[in-house]
């Protein structure tokens, strides 16, 4: 790819961000970034999937799986698949 006469290399989101998985999890950066896509705190979105915001804060940073039931529940709330949050 060429922009302004200066070549490009197409690099994946994952490698741009593997310090960030490495550090919190692919499916607590997907959980983070959908939050924070669509505006919301850990505490708006706690309320609206009826869990704790440490819930939440425990599945962005990787302490705590999200899981199968639990994915689901994020991929209505976002509109998307649930795979993205496993």
């Amino acid at each position: 790819m060429i922009l302004c006469g200066v070549k490009r290399h197409s690099v994946s989101w994952r490698e741009v961000f593997k310090k960030d998985i490495a550090k919190y999890s692919e499916p607590g950066l997907m959980l983070r970034g959908s939050r924070h896509k669509e505006g919301l705190t850990q505490v708006e979105l706690a309320k609206a999937l009826g869990v704790s915001q440490h819930h939440i804060s425990e599945m962005e940073h990787g302490k705590r799986s999200v899981g199968k039931e639990m994915a689901k529940r994020l991929a209505e709330f976002f509109k998307t698949d649930y795979r993205v949050f496993l």
